[in-house]
C-alpha cells in the first residue's frame, strides 16, 4: 500500500479510537502515563495556554499553534513537537459536529529520550534553521503505526505496564531520527543550550510570582547574561520577562475563573504590585480587562 494511503488508513483508525474515548468530553486522560486525547466539535477562537514538552498530532481536522510571530498549522500530514514549556496561542481550525477535531498528545519523557540519544546515529539530520522549541514534523506511516499500537493498549490494560514504555520508546526513537530530531537532542543532551534553558524555565514555572533576576537565571543556566538572553529568546520567541508575564497572567486568569478571586486579589497572588499595571497587561494579552473577560467567559 502506498505511504499516503497507509497514513490515511491509520489516521481513520486512530480517529475512531479517539472519538470513542472522548465521547461527551473535550479532553480525556488515559491509563497510559502522558497519553491524552482531545476533541472539539467546532472551530475555536485563539486561546492562550502553556504547552508542555510533547508530541501533538491530529487524526481528524486541523489545528494551529502560534508562538511569537510564527504559526504552526498541523493536520493528519504534520505533527507538532514542543520541547519546552511554552506559553502559546492555540486554535482549532477545522472541526464540525459530524467530523469533530480529534487530537492525540504524548508528553515527552526526557529521561527516556536521553537514553535513546546515546544509541541514535550522530546527527542524521542537521537543521540549518534557528533553534526553536516548537517545530513541525512530517507524519509517516511507521510513526502512526506505533501510535496506533500504543492507543490499542487501552483495550488491553493488563499489558500497559510492560508494553507502553516499549512503544513510547519506538515513538520517541522515530522522532529522534527524523528531520526534526536535532531539536529534541538539544533539549535532552547533557550540557546543551536547550537543556540549560529548560532548567531556567523549570525555575520560572515554580517561582513566577517572585522578582525576576535575569542575572540569577543566567547563572542557573550556567551562561553569561547576554548568551542566556539570546538563547532564551531563540528557543521561546520571547524574553525571560515576557515569559514570566505570560505565566503570571495565565495563572491569574485561572484563579479568577477557577477560584472566583477578584482581579486585585489574583494580581497580588501572582506577584503584581500594581493592579492597574496588571489590568493593562491582562487586557493586552487576552483582549479584555479582567472583569469583562471573566463575565464574557461565563456567558
Amino acid at each position: 500500500m502506498p505511504e499516503k494511503e497507509r497514513i490515511d488508513s491509520l489516521s481513520v483508525a486512530l480517529a475512531g479510537a479517539v472519538a470513542r474515548h472522548t465521547e461527551g468530553v473535550e479532553w480525556a486522560s488515559t491509563a497510559i502515563e502522558g497519553l491524552e486525547f482531545y476533541r472539539q466539535p467546532s472551530p475555536t477562537s485563539c486561546a492562550i495556554c502553556v504547552v508542555e514538552p510533547s508530541i501533538a498530532l491530529v487524526v481528524q481536522g486541523a489545528k494551529s499553534m502560534t508562538l511569537g510571530e510564527q504559526s504552526y498549522r498541523y493536520d493528519t500530514n504534520r505533527f507538532l513537537i514542543t520541547s519546552l514549556d511554552l506559553p502559546a496561542k492555540m486554535q482549532v481550525l477545522e472541526a464540525s459536529e459530524e467530523q469533530p477535531y480529534l487530537g492525540i498528545v504524548i508528553k515527552l519523557d526526557l529521561a527516556m529520550m536521553s537514553e535513546l540519544i546515546l544509541q541514535a546515529p550522530l546527527h542524521p539530520h542537521k537543521s540549518a534553521t534557528p533553534e526553536h522549541a516548537m517545530v513541525l514534523g512530517n507524519t509517516t506511516a511507521s510513526f502512526l503505526d506505533a501510535i496506533q499500537r500504543l492507543v490499542a493498549l487501552l483495550d488491553e490494560p493488563e499489558s500497559i505496564a510492560v508494553l507502553a514504555p516499549l512503544i513510547k520508546k519506538e515513538i520517541f526513537w522515530r522522532v529522534l531520527i527524523s528531520e526534526q530530531g536535532s531539536r529534541l537532542r538539544q533539549i535532552a543532551s547533557a550540557g546543551s543550550h536547550g537543556l540549560r534553558i529548560a532548567r531556567a524555565i523549570e525555575w520560572l514555572k515554580t517561582h513566577y510570582d517572585e522578582h525576576l533576576s535575569v542575572d540569577g537565571l543566567a547563572e542557573l543556566a550556567r551562561m553569561s547574561k547576554s548568551t542566556f538572553h539570546h538563547h532564551f529568546r531563540e528557543w521561546t520567541s520571547m524574553s525571560p520577562l515576557q515569559y514570566q508575564k505570560r505565566l503570571r497572567l495565565l495563572e491569574a486568569r485561572r484563579l479568577m475563573l477557577g477560584e472566583n478571586l477578584d482581579a486585585s486579589a489574583a494580581a497580588y497572588r501572582v506577584g503584581y504590585e500594581s493592579p492597574s499595571q496588571f489590568s493593562r497587561e491582562y487586557s493586552r494579552l487576552f483582549g479584555n480587562p479582567p472583569k469583562r473577560d471573566v463575565i464574557t467567559h461565563w456567558q
